[in-house]
């Protein structure tokens, strides 16, 4: 199993090449096979003096998981939503949502990929779900969400201080502004 979660304060797990190399990473760690694998790419570029491209970077990961006697290799990918979808020039987003298309199609391997219901996330990925889940607007989903600001809001020292009401509008507000999150 590897996991990669997308993370909007940091560049290097927005795009591919962070996907990608946590992927190899990862399995590279839980298996001898795979690590031998890695080692190949990383003599491959000079004992690690030059940095692998995307290409040879997804070359290994199919490598890693169409290796014979391998068990199924689950991949989990957290927060698509988090890789910019900036307009014009092909996104990080468009690139990662490329990735799990191309991954999908490889034997031995089951994805699991979450996000926030994005359009373009859902025209991408859509079809390639063998099942899809939503939470977004799910009544315990937005319980949840209220009883962790309530805490919050109930628990921070400063907020302690706050009248009843002020309290209560600001779970009320911040609850229903989560949007999911």
């Amino acid at each position: 199993m590897a996991y990669f979660y997308c993370d909007f304060r940091d560049p290097k797990k927005q795009d591919v090449t962070g996907l990608l190399a946590s992927l190899v990473s990862q399995l590279s760690a839980k298996s001898d096979p795979c690590y031998t694998i890695l080692s190949a790419l990383y003599s491959e570029y000079d004992g690690g003096s030059r940095r692998p491209d995307n290409g040879a970077l997804l070359s290994c990961l199919e490598m890693m998981i169409q290796t014979e006697g391998l068990p199924t290799v689950y991949i989990i990918i957290d927060g698509l939503d988090e890789c910019p979808s900036d307009s014009g020039v092909k996104s990080h987003r468009a690139r990662v949502l490329e990735l799990v298309k191309k991954l999908v199609d490889l034997q031995n391997v089951r994805i699991c990929a979450t996000s926030r219901p994005e359009a373009d996330i859902q025209t991408a990925l859509g079809s390639l779900a063998s099942r899809a889940v939503s939470l977004h607007g799910e009544a315990g989903q937005k319980n949840d969400i209220a009883d962790y600001v309530r805490f919050i809001v109930n628990s921070v020292t400063e907020m302690q201080r706050w009248r009843k009401n002020d309290k209560e509008k600001a779970i009320t507000v911040l609850s229903q502004k989560a949007d999911g999150m």
